[in-house]
């Protein structure tokens, strides 16, 4: 009995405290949390118009203005190759040979066609001399002396035939060794020894060394720019610090079929030897456009519902605003319509903002700092 009474009390009392602590669990999770509000650190700058010259930069490569293909002018069989791929060579220097024993052979031909054309000639002036003191005699008649005539003019033609037939295999006989017509560099080799080439048949390729020029690849929008420019400077990748002066030399008609941009040739008046082919080049040239420009970095332009666009921040939040490109300049690009100056646009962070999203410009507390830290450096020192 006295047990049952000790259960009902303890129970009589853990009652009131179970309630009481639902009650206080209850009243805890009605409270809601604090609401942060989303502020997205941005970087930002604000637009001011440039001047209304631009200046555009194109690469480019090294290339020789006159680079030729040679071949052998006869036809045989390649022997020897006196040069390899990036030889530098020398006019008049050999490059290849093919066997020139057929050409020995015709060029004794000739030669032993002209003793025997001589011989001819000879006797054919004797008769024709013979038979013409006869003829003052009166001991022939005159279609002797005649035919004697024709005969000693034939042997004439038949000498100088003779002759041309000689000088002709005796060029040939010189035509076995490829010979470099202009100091230059060896670009491409398409023979080698053993090889059976007809005449004309590319073997060597000889870039030029005398004359370069830088070759670009220009823009469907700036091909009309690039016509009206006079004068360019190149520069060179290897060495930054060297300019050189540029004049547009040749631009195609015809756009590349796979890269849709036309080739321009950027000849380069007395280049120095440290240029060489192959290099990379810079090209640039100063344009003049109608009205200022308004350039923004290449990292402030998102894709925003198939539609180029921008973050322009009004009262600390953000709203996107369709631009249209004019083109490229380097690591930024030329806004042509869109925009004002004036305005403060997104720069850094654009692919985590939404419409409305509020922002924070962390720049212009960087500036702000500079500034009072410097304002402060001026007090101390003062």
């Amino acid at each position: 009995m006295m047990n049952n009474s000790r259960r009902q009390v303890a129970t009589s009392l853990a009652t009131p405290i179970s309630v009481f602590t639902l009650a206080l669990f209850l009243s805890a999770c009605s409270e809601k949390p604090p609401v942060v509000e989303d502020i997205r650190p941005v970087r930002a700058l604000q637009i001011a118009a440039a001047g209304a010259e631009n200046v555009v930069e194109l690469a480019g490569e090294i290339q020789p203005r006159y680079e030729s293909r040679l071949g052998f002018r006869v036809s045989g069989k390649v022997i020897a190759r006196q040069v390899e791929i990036g030889t530098v060579v020398k006019r008049g220097q050999v490059l290849m040979q093919i066997d020139p024993r057929d050409l020995q052979l015709s060029q004794a031909q000739a030669h032993a066609s002209v003793n025997a054309a001589a011989s001819n000639l000879s006797l054919a002036k004797a008769e024709y001399e013979r038979y013409r003191e006869l003829r003052q005699k009166n001991f022939v008649s005159q279609a002797v002396l005649d035919a004697k005539d024709a005969a000693y003019k034939s042997a004439i033609a038949n000498h100088e035939q003779s002759n041309a037939a000689l000088n002709i295999a005796t060029n040939q006989n010189s035509y076995a060794n490829l010979i470099a017509d202009a100091d230059g560099v060896v670009t491409a080799l398409q023979a080698e020894a053993g090889q059976v080439v007809a005449a004309g048949t590319p073997v060597v390729q000889l870039a030029r060394t005398g004359e370069k020029e830088a070759r670009i690849s220009i823009p469907e929008d700036q091909v009309e720019l690039v016509r009206q420019v006079k004068e360019m400077k190149v520069h060179i990748w290897a060495n930054q610090s060297l300019v050189l002066r540029g004049q547009l030399r040749e631009l195609s008609p015809v756009a590349d079929p796979a890269t849709r941009t036309y080739t321009a040739k950027i000849s380069i008046p007395n280049a120095p030897p440290e240029v060489r082919l192959g290099m990379t080049a810079t090209v640039s040239f100063i344009t003049r456009a109608d009205k200022n420009l308004i350039r923004l970095p290449l990292t402030a332009l998102l894709n925003d519902k198939n539609q180029t666009a921008i973050w322009v921040i009004e009262n600390g939040v953000v709203r996107s605003v369709p631009v249209q490109v004019g083109g490229v300049m380097g690591n930024e690009v030329v806004i042509a319509s869109g925009v004002n100056a004036g305005q403060m646009v997104v720069t850094a962070g654009v692919n985590t903002l939404r419409p409305g999203q509020k922002v924070k410009v962390l720049n212009q507390e960087l500036d702000v700092k500079a500034q009072q830290s410097a304002s402060s450096s001026t007090e101390a020192g003062k």
